[in-house]
């Protein structure tokens, strides 16, 4: 099952909620309880590789780098 995240219009709050179904959608807030939230467009994504070497490959953008999404950064070594 999916989640879903919603951000909440009073109170600027971002959060997930858990679909168990797919009509399942949250109600209110989880920080303020307010009913005015809006769903979130999000991405699908997924890591790849082995957790114990810390060697994964994203599939967010054609990045060559391990650590973020950009195609170089201070924290790459490619």
């Amino acid at each position: 099952m999916p989640f879903y995240e919603y951000k909440c219009e009073a109170c600027g709050e971002k959060f997930e909620h858990f679909a168990r179904t797919m009509s399942d959608e949250a109600e209110c807030c989880a920080a303020c309880g307010n009913k005015d939230i809006k769903k979130l467009l999000s991405a699908f994504g997924f890591k790849s590789g082995r957790a114990s070497s810390g060697e994964f490959r994203s599939s967010a953008g054609s990045s060559s780098c391990g650590s973020c999404s950009s195609t170089s950064c201070g924290s790459c070594s490619h």
